[in-house]
Order: C-alpha cells, then structure tokens, then sequence
C-alpha cells in the first residue's frame, strides 16, 4: 500500500495537522453528510432544507451550513429582497463530494436488514453471556 506522500499528495487526512480532516468532518458528521445529500436534490431555502434534514435544530443547521460554505461546497445566495431571499445549493465540488456521499448513503439504506440481523445477533449473544443471568 503506498502512502499519500509516495503518491505525491499533498494531503494526509491521518496526520493529526492536515486540513483535510476538518473538512472529513463536516462531510460525514450527522448534519453535514444529511445536508449534502439533501442539497444534491437542488436548491433550498433554510426552512425547506431544515424540513428536508429532519431534526436538525435552526442552529446546527446554521452551522453545518457555514462550514461546508467555507469549505467551498455549498453556495449561499443571499437576494436583496424585503423580506431577505437566502437560497443554499452544491458547488461543483460539492456535488462531486455529494455524489461520492450518496452512493454510501444509498449502500447503507440497501444492507439496512442485513445491519437489523447483525445488531440482534449481536445484542442475542452478549444477553446470552451476559453474567449473572
């Protein structure tokens, strides 16, 4: 297995320091990766999206969003009208970046009985070794 330095990469998201891992972290955390995908579906205004990402809170939401905007995958289109007209949509990277996120998303959503099967199995065995039962 090479290293991302034997492939002459600039980025190393185990390395500790390395930027990349913030942005892993915006990408796959709860909200980011649910607002991503949300937003591969097109434009949204704040509510519609907070409606789409059901159960996140105006604030996460809020926040979520400024980090992938400044992680250059989301666009905030802020209209000067009265009231105020804010639409957020995927940058180009974030598509690609959305795109990559939904085949995963899509995989888990397939497999979910065999991870249903696997969760009763698991929790059947440590009841059944569970001590003092």
């Amino acid at each position: 297995m090479t290293t991302p330095q034997e492939q002459n990469l600039p980025f190393d998201v185990f390395s500790k320091a390395c930027p990349s891992r913030g942005t892993l972290e915006h990408v796959t955390g709860r909200w980011g990766s649910l607002t991503l995908g949300a937003l591969y579906e097109g434009s949204f205004r704040f509510n519609e999206l907070r409606r789409r990402v059901d159960g996140v809170s105006e604030k996460m939401l809020s926040q979520t969003l400024q980090a992938l905007e400044r992680d250059g995958l989301v666009h905030r289109d802020a209209q000067p009208t009265n009231p105020p007209r804010v639409d957020y949509e995927l940058t180009p990277l974030g598509r690609e970046v959305a795109g990559r996120l939904l085949a995963l998303i899509h995989c888990v959503e397939g497999r979910m009985d065999d991870v249903l099967d696997a969760r009763h199995r698991y929790d059947q065995a440590r009841a059944s070794s569970a001590p003092g039962l």
